[in-house]
């Protein structure tokens, strides 16, 4: 069991599309404090591998549509059933507990980018192609 189980069942419970919600009211729902990370956007993402709370929201059929760290609220966004799918399945079973909704292109792209052992990533570029191009 999460703690942000309560979460997930305040999401399933409602028939909205769109549930507009203050930070607070947020806290209110799961009885708790929200981390310190709610100030980083990447927070909210709708990565299903985010955190656990992005599973909830994500498992109960919504998504964060506008987050606005700012002012402290959020919108969540009822999922359009039809643009997503279960990795490795068909459409979507809301009521499965556990499985993460993705959307189908999720993953589509991965080992098709090979960085050879002896690139250092981090190193910084240089331009000398450039230099030579513009000077000559």
């Amino acid at each position: 069991m999460s703690k942000y189980d309560p979460l997930g069942a305040y999401l399933r419970h409602q028939n909205r599309t769109h549930i507009p919600m203050t930070f607070r009211e947020l806290e209110r729902i799961l009885g708790l404090k929200l981390p310190h990370s709610k100030v980083h956007r990447a927070w909210w993402s709708n990565n299903a591998s985010n955190n656990v709370m992005t599973s909830q929201w994500l498992d109960a059929g919504y998504e964060t549509e506008s987050v606005d760290i700012a002012a402290e609220k959020l919108i969540f966004k009822k999922i359009n059933d039809n643009d997503l799918k279960r990795e490795g399945e068909g459409q979507p079973n809301l009521s499965e507990p556990g499985g993460s909704l993705r959307h189908p292109i999720f993953g589509s792209m991965k080992g098709t980018v090979t960085v050879m052992p002896d690139v250092d990533l981090t190193e910084p570029m240089v331009f000398e192609w450039g230099e030579k191009l513009y000077n000559e």
